[in-house]
């Protein structure tokens, strides 16, 4: 049925459109023309935006293995909630996405949710344990849209190389979480407010190292690659060379890299363990300024919801993860109100740029959002099953009205 909406701020960074206008959608499509379309209903889009579906380059599911921590239904749902119809799940499932059934088995249960379209990255390695190479070609005809490794290393230099020139002859995207597993072995940023807590820590150049590592093998092999979760300053120069240089290489941020720093894990804030872990104020706003300027395409959510025990052991115990999928949009709209970010900008690196990187041809649908709507983020207002946030009990602004797909 055809809904005709009045006075909207239609945002599309793709068409390079922003303008306050009517329009008519029609079975999740923008109708261009109003002629000879009938609208069922009509709606006054004062003060709201419609703009295209999100899509999200990495969001765990719990499927297949960790129900506990929530599942496909749960998670779409909350997708969904949060403006996301398109969404990608990393390998590091349990068992590991190494495997074609696996692969139909998660797309198949996302098409019986109904709530967003699943994309899977498979992995690269068997059991991603490093050591021998998947059967890239079998999982692509699976469903897989690319392949990696998750944070799992590779056993040496020349197995990783022999897998990114596979890759590179199936045309395949390799996503990149990059960390050298040597110094990573702690659980916050290897700093000030680690040393006064007492808690190991992971110095940034765990990632910078295993980034510029993968940046020369990408190189050698013309891999096309996507660097996900950056999280440091470090990071952010290493990209923009690679990009000077003409490498195909994207990189992505999440959202919570963008708002905090290790000041919020004071008094052992187990909301606020992630891996990589959040560092200095230096290294957030090279990461703001990396969104802002390109160099860094897209901001993700790394969606990891958890059960509620799992936050409660002593900080170091705990599994690292935010619950974020349906607190996305109204932080990124809390950078556009702090002038970090214009409109523009935080919607092309939530749409246009993420959908690049996954080749999609076409977004999946149409958000009516409120951008000044006010809510509370609570287990209530949730619909992940995960509750694990760092913002729980804040007010926050912005939300997702309606979905047209």
């Amino acid at each position: 049925m055809a809904v005709r909406i009045d006075n909207v701020r239609l945002i599309d960074p793709a068409a390079a459109h922003d303008a306050v206008t009517s329009v008519i959608i029609e079975n999740g499509r923008l109708m261009r023309g109003s002629a000879g379309v009938t609208a069922a209903e009509v709606v006054d889009g004062q003060g709201l935006w419609l703009t295209p579906a999100f899509v999200d380059l990495c969001a765990r599911l719990r499927e297949p293995g960790n129900k506990v921590h929530g599942g496909v239904a749960s998670e779409t749902r909350a997708a969904r909630a949060g403006g996301f119809l398109d969404v990608l799940v990393p390998p590091d499932t349990q068992p590991a996405l190494d495997s074609g059934a696996l692969i139909t088995q998660l797309l198949e249960r996302a098409e019986e949710a109904a709530q967003a379209r699943v994309h899977a990255v498979g992995a690269i390695t068997k059991g991603l344990e490093g050591k021998a190479l998947s059967n890239m070609a079998r999982l692509v005809k699976a469903g897989a849209i690319g392949v990696g490794n998750a944070r799992a290393p590779f056993a040496n230099a020349q197995t990783a190389m022999h897998c990114l020139e596979y890759a590179a002859t199936l045309g395949l995207t390799v996503f990149f979480s990059p960390e050298e597993p040597s110094l990573a072995k702690g659980c916050a940023h290897d700093g000030f407010m680690a040393a006064r807590l007492g808690l190991p820590g992971i110095p940034d150049t765990a990632e910078t190292i295993a980034l510029a590592t993968q940046l020369l093998l990408v190189e050698q092999t013309g891999v096309r690659a996507h660097f996900g979760q950056l999280s440091c300053k470090g990071s952010v120069e290493l990209i923009r060379i690679a990009k000077e240089k003409g490498l195909p290489v994207t990189a992505d941020v999440a959202m919570h890299h963008l708002h905090l720093t290790d000041v919020a894990i004071d008094g052992f804030n187990s909301m606020a363990h992630v891996r990589p872990p959040l560092r200095r104020e230096e290294d957030r706003a090279a990461l703001r300024e990396g969104v802002k300027s390109g160099v860094i395409d897209a901001i993700c959510s790394d969606h990891q919801p958890l059960d509620a025990s799992a936050k409660l052991a002593p900080f170091p115990s705990t599994e690292p993860g935010m619950s974020t999928l349906e607190t996305v949009l109204p932080l990124g709209l809390q950078l556009v109100r702090e002038g970090v970010l214009d409109e523009g900008q935080l919607l092309r690196a939530l749409t246009a740029q993420p959908a690049r990187v996954l080749g999609l041809e076409k977004n999946s649908g149409w958000l009516l959002i409120a951008p000044e709507e006010s809510w509370t983020v609570s287990a209530e207002t949730l619909l992940s099953t995960g509750k694990n946030t760092p913002w729980a009990g804040r007010e926050l602004q912005g939300r997702v009205l309606r979905v047209f797909n």
